[in-house]
């Protein structure tokens, strides 16, 4: 499968689209500035043989070069399809660059910002996991670790599988284990655990951004816009999921607001899905909880331009970790399928 084809955009153009975005951010001088970079970035992706991953949540003129658009774990896989790729730039934090890494060891996987980490990623270390597993055996000798993607490379080489929000329920459900520590993020862990009949250990973390989003801020929407759709991530807290419609993984959020009858949704994650929402599904209304990812924000247009220019950041992983890792994502795969 051959990336699609990208064409430059003229400043007009993307003017039209992206100004309804933020009239701001997006005025006439700064598409000029878009419309320069975009050309030199398809440039270059063709005379280096590259091809541009966009995460869901990049900024909106990213997606303009990107060659796939998904979650971590649906880009890493995409990349693997096209054939004639030598290098993968990724647009998104630094563990979803590792995953496609794992998962496309022969490539150069570049990321233009090494900033762009992840709160929830950062709050397990492989360390801390393998003391915290040798704890749990003690009291629990079924004990089998899932860990959420969103974690380094060394977590997952430690896991006894992996999982995406998507998938979650359905691997732990099938894991030959009845005592589960899922990490790092708790409060996909409490969404779970409301899923099955096995015992959940959840480890202390959370992604910042959806973490703070609270449920006065979803009932003020729902109360001036009735009929609203409320969508949510299950990253969430539970009393925010409780007001949900529909608690769906981004690459779900996209599908079911294109196939949903309604024409007003609510979405409840990190605002950049919006932005997408808006571009690709004009006909209809999507309002945001207004919560930004600094990390996601960190890679730039300009960023992703010197990335490839001059071939940075490169990822590169040990060759242990990056076969346990792969075994982990392979397990989550033959568990879910």
């Amino acid at each position: 499968m051959n990336a699609p084809a990208l064409s430059p955009v003229s400043p007009e153009a993307l003017y039209q689209k992206l100004s309804p975005l933020d009239e701001v951010g997006y005025g006439m001088e700064a598409c000029e500035r878009y419309s320069r970079e975009i050309a030199e970035i398809l440039r270059l992706k063709d005379e280096r043989k590259a091809i541009i991953l966009a995460h869901n949540y990049q900024r909106p003129e990213i997606f303009e070069v990107a060659d796939f658009i998904g979650d971590s774990l649906e880009l890493a896989r995409k990349a693997k399809e096209v054939r004639d790729a030598e290098i993968i730039v990724f647009c998104g934090v630094h563990f979803m660059a590792e995953t496609a890494k794992v998962m496309n060891p022969g490539r150069m996987v570049l990321i233009p910002d090494l900033r762009a980490g992840c709160s929830l990623a950062d709050a397990v270390t492989a360390e801390a996991l393998a003391d915290r597993k040798a704890e749990l055996k003690e009291i629990y000798p079924d004990l089998k670790v899932v860990s959420y993607v969103n974690c380094t490379a060394d977590v997952k080489a430690l896991s006894d599988a992996c999982c995406t929000s998507a998938n979650a329920v359905k691997v732990v459900n099938a894991i030959d284990s009845e005592n589960i520590l899922f990490l790092p993020d708790q409060n996909l862990a409490n969404y779970v655990q409301g899923q099955t009949s096995k015992r959940i250990i959840s480890w202390d973390g959370n992604c910042y951004v959806h973490h703070q989003i609270t449920p006065a801020e979803v009932n003020r929407v729902k109360s001036s816009i009735p009929g609203i759709k409320v969508i949510a991530h299950p990253e969430c807290r539970k009393d925010v999921l409780t007001l949900a419609d529909a608690v769906l993984s981004t690459s779900a959020m996209v599908r079911y607001a294109r196939e949903s009858e309604a024409d007003k949704f609510l979405i409840v994650t990190e605002c950049g899905l919006s932005d997408r929402l808006l571009m690709e599904v004009p006909e209809k209304h999507f309002y945001k909880t207004c919560k930004l990812c600094r990390f996601m924000k960190m890679i730039t247009l300009s960023g992703t331009l010197d990335s490839l220019r001059n071939l940075r950041y490169e990822i590169e992983l040990p060759e242990d970790v990056r076969d346990g890792a792969r075994r982990a994502l392979d397990r989550m795969l033959e568990l879910s399928a």
